[in-house]
């Protein structure tokens, strides 16, 4: 078990660019525009053999402003008390601020253990700020550069006391102990070491980190009324109903004609990674207003990317005639969303907790269908029969022969088509095949991928330099 160490410090300093520095990944967004953070973020980081949890947290203001920003401020205090250690980051080129004295006070009273950290010293400009920074009575400042990896030695020596202090108590080994990065688990089914990675995506304000704060149990990650306060792709990790999992908060995705800001396109474009690094994509809808252009859009990109996908509608408790409703949704949904027919469709009330068993439930049913593998004679019986049932077009004269079918791959389901005339087989018939093997196979909900061939076709470049 390794300790853990909170970055605090007021807004723009470089907390979210040292977190990158230490985890080796361009995982928090970083702008120049103040306040980028405001969830606070969690990561494993590491100084040459020294390895410890990382949390990148919300800059504090100098007053505790009312609305989300006295949320953010209750977010990292909680970081702060939890964490084995607290970096207090100061900007050296700025020099030491009353926000700066104020946030002193604050990791004064919470932290066990604070290190202090003088950030953007390349140069000169910032010699002054540095020397200004042994007035905060935290003890003897260390100069670094997040942007340019300086002062990380003298970083690396401020924390080993806190690792060997940290392991003395628990009776473990040291954490700077080296680790084998080749040492991976190959197993398949969600395990510890193996989480089940799911995205929760959505448009603005429909829900996201309500739900995933009520399926954790905690005020984990900011919520309010207001439109648009996720902008990280956060993850939180728990073990949701005996199933290990790591659940990723995105930013509400609006249309692109409507994203004018830098900073939203960057969000946007973190959870867009977030869906790409998952296994399942839960696609939340808001019941008052379900199945707008943007949720289909996000769908579109779910099946595109090729992941397990269940659609909760958020917000049920407000619903009245939820039984009609119910058949509402269902019609629409396999009408507007073919491409992935069949996934569940689950009614949830992040705010009540109503529905989340079902959620969990339609998730891991998700995964192992998108997961599933056919044996070869089964699929060629079943393509028999649907040829029989309707032959394939026959342009110029000529009829499509499809000789056979085998499954290559799994997460998706993917297959290799084997037929005389690859090239004239249409869309609408692969989609007929497509359905077919969704009834006949139970594949339900998640995307599929043909890959048509033909034994007689010759390789084009052959021959060729």
């Amino acid at each position: 078990m390794t300790f853990s160490l909170a970055i605090v410090g007021r807004p723009n300093v470089g907390k979210s660019t040292l977190f990158n520095r230490l985890v080796g990944k361009r995982l928090a967004l970083v702008s120049d525009e103040p306040g980028v953070t405001r969830d606070y973020r969690e990561g494993m980081g590491r100084i040459g053999d020294l390895r410890f949890a990382v949390i990148d947290t919300a800059g504090l203001g100098a007053s505790s402003d009312a609305g989300f920003g006295a949320r953010m401020r209750e977010l990292t205090e909680q970081a702060i008390a939890s964490s084995d250690a607290c970096l207090f980051l100061v900007d050296a080129r700025a020099g030491i601020l009353a926000a700066d004295r104020l946030i002193a006070d604050l990791v004064r009273k919470k932290a066990k253990r604070i290190v202090i950290a003088a950030n953007k010293i390349e140069g000169s400009a910032g010699d002054e700020g540095f020397r200004e920074a042994f007035e905060l009575g935290l003890g003897e400042p260390i100069g670094i550069s997040a942007e340019h990896g300086e002062g990380m030695g003298e970083l690396y020596a401020a924390l080993l006391p806190i690792a060997r202090q940290h392991d003395s108590k628990l009776g473990q080994p040291e954490t700077h102990v080296p680790i084998d990065p080749n040492d991976a688990s190959a197993a398949n089914f969600p395990g510890a070491d193996r989480p089940l990675q799911i995205a929760v995506i959505g448009r603005p304000n429909s829900g996201k980190s309500t739900l995933i704060n009520r399926i954790l149990g905690e005020e984990r990650l900011l919520t309010g009324s207001e439109a648009g306060l996720t902008r990280d792709s956060i993850y939180v990790s728990l073990n949701w109903n005996g199933t290990p999992v790591r659940i990723f908060d995105t930013a509400g995705m609006r249309r692109r004609a409507k994203i004018h800001e830098k900073l939203e396109r960057l969000s946007v474009a973190d959870g867009l990674r977030s869906v790409r690094f998952a296994e399942v994509a839960v696609i939340l809808l808001d019941a008052g207003e379900p199945f707008l252009q943007q949720d289909l859009r996000l769908a579109d990109l779910a099946e595109r990317e090729g992941r397990a996908v269940a659609v909760a509608v958020n917000k049920w408790d407000l619903v009245r005639k939820r039984k009609k409703t119910m058949e509402s949704l269902r019609t629409e949904f396999e009408a507007s969303l073919p491409q992935i027919r069949g996934a569940p469709l689950v009614p949830v009330s992040a705010r009540t907790g109503f529905g989340l068993d079902e959620l969990h439930g339609a998730i891991t049913e998700s995964w192992k269908i998108w997961n599933m593998r056919l044996a070869t004679g089964p699929l060629n019986r079943w393509l028999a029969g649907m040829i029989e049932a309707h032959p394939p077009p026959a342009p110029g004269g000529r009829r499509i022969r499809l000789r056979y079918i085998a499954q290559v791959n799994a997460r998706p389901p993917g297959f290799v088509l084997m037929c005389s005339k690859p090239r004239n087989l249409p869309r609408t018939y692969l989609r007929y095949l497509a359905n077919g093997i969704r009834e006949e196979f139970g594949l339900k909900g998640t995307p599929l991928r043909f890959f048509v061939r033909s034994q007689a076709e010759k390789n084009p470049y052959a021959g060729k330099r």
